[in-house]
This record gives C-alpha cells, structure tokens and sequence, in this order.
C-alpha cells in the first residue's frame, strides 16, 4: 500500500560510520517521494532517510515525528562517508550523470579527499542492457566497499538493487544530482543559502528546469502525503 512508504520513512536509521553492515541507502525528497510511493517494493529493500526540508517539515507536522534532513551531499552524509572511508582505507565506487561532469567531480573530490581510494568510475547512462549489465558486472567483480550512485529515482535505486541481488555486498548510496553539482564546486550550495534551508531556491536559480518540478510536483506531494498519512494512522488504529 502506499502508506507503507511513511512507515519505511519513520523507521529509525542509524548512519554506522564504521561500514560494517552491508547495506543499502536512499534519500527521498517531496518529488522522489511521489515516484517512491508507486514502487514500495523496492524501496523496502533501503534504508531510507528524510532529503529535503520541506519533508522533514512534513514529517514532523503530520506524524510529529523528530528528524534531520540527511542528503547525500557535502553539506550532509556525503562529507561523513568521503572522510570515514579516507580515514578507514575502504575502497569507493562512483557512476553517475554524463563523462564530462563525472570527471570533474572526481577530480574536486580527489582533490579535497586526496587518500580517498577512488577505485573506479563511470558514467550513469547505457547504451542498451548489455551495457547496464557490463557496469553491474564490472563493479560485482571489483568488490568495492561503498559505491556511490546518481541517477535520478528510481533508476539509481533499481542500479543499486540489481547489483546487491548479483551477489555485491557492500555499503550503496544514492546520490541524486551530487555528482553534477560537485563539478562546479564540492561546495555547491552558499553558506547563508544552507543554514537558511534554501537549497531548492538555488537550485532552481543554478538549474531553471527545475522550477517546473517545484512548481507542479511539491503540491502534488502535500496532497498525496497527506492521503498516505491518514491511511497510515487508519491502519494503526
């Protein structure tokens, strides 16, 4: 049902520093979270956390349920997991959006994490399934610790999941846009523009297409959240 989204949302996470369960973990925003909703199946198989003020918000105002907004970028989880895995010599794999912007981003994550062992890389799309296969092949074989995946919900997700079901046991993230943002600068967001929980105003002003997601998709969310959460607490009764 789709109320079962809520209650894999408010199930309590704890982010292990340490790596030393293999699993898997996604962060949903208002717009992530309409697209979640359809597919609970395999966002059953995810930690899940809150990305995105406007679900935390949400979240607390509904089911008055206390969280943090965690995202994978630098002004969130990302940070943790690039300086735990430095510090602990595990191996991370990167794929996600086009040649030129992956490239970049490694080399500004390289460059502020410069013991971070970076074993491979690549690109988030295919040419046909036996590209897509290659890549899961590719990473299975390389066994690396953490791999790091952007590209967009839910096909970042069902990457993600099609590589734990060949055997890869690992720690997996999801990413969203980090890696297209990390390009221009790891430091993508301005600082006032962060502590005032205006990210999606500038990114709105850095990428204008998303104004449309914005503007159409988040009322969508107040509406069906809304749906999901009466059908959660009808449940509960």
């Amino acid at each position: 049902m789709d109320s079962d989204i809520i209650a894999m949302i408010t199930f309590r996470h704890s982010f292990d520093r340490n790596f030393k369960l293999p699993r898997l973990n996604t962060f949903l925003n208002p717009y992530s979270y309409l697209i979640a909703r359809k597919s609970p199946e395999l966002f059953n198989k995810f930690n899940i956390y809150p990305d995105g003020i406007a679900l935390v918000v949400f979240l607390r105002l509904f089911l008055l349920y206390k969280c943090e907004r965690q995202s994978f970028d630098m002004t969130s989880l990302a940070r943790v997991v690039f300086e735990s895995a430095e510090q602990q010599g595990k191996s991370v794999y990167l794929i996600g959006t086009e040649d030129r912007y992956i490239i970049e981003a490694v080399s500004n994550i390289s460059h502020m994490y410069s013991n971070l062992n970076i074993c491979g890389f690549r690109n988030g799309f295919f040419y046909d399934q036996n590209d897509r296969s290659e890549a899961l092949n590719d990473i299975y074989v390389m066994s690396p610790d953490i791999v790091v995946v952007g590209m967009g919900t839910p096909a970042q997700e069902q990457f993600l999941y099609d590589l734990w079901r060949i055997g890869w046991r690992g720690i997996g993230f999801t990413c969203g846009g980090f890696f297209h943002q990390s390009a221009k600068s790891l430091d993508y967001y301005p600082c006032w523009m962060d502590k005032l929980h205006l990210r999606w105003l500038y990114r709105i002003f850095d990428e204008p297409k998303l104004f449309k997601r914005y503007a159409f998709q988040y009322p969508r969310f107040i509406w069906y959240f809304t749906l999901d959460c009466i059908s959660c607490y009808l449940q509960n009764r």
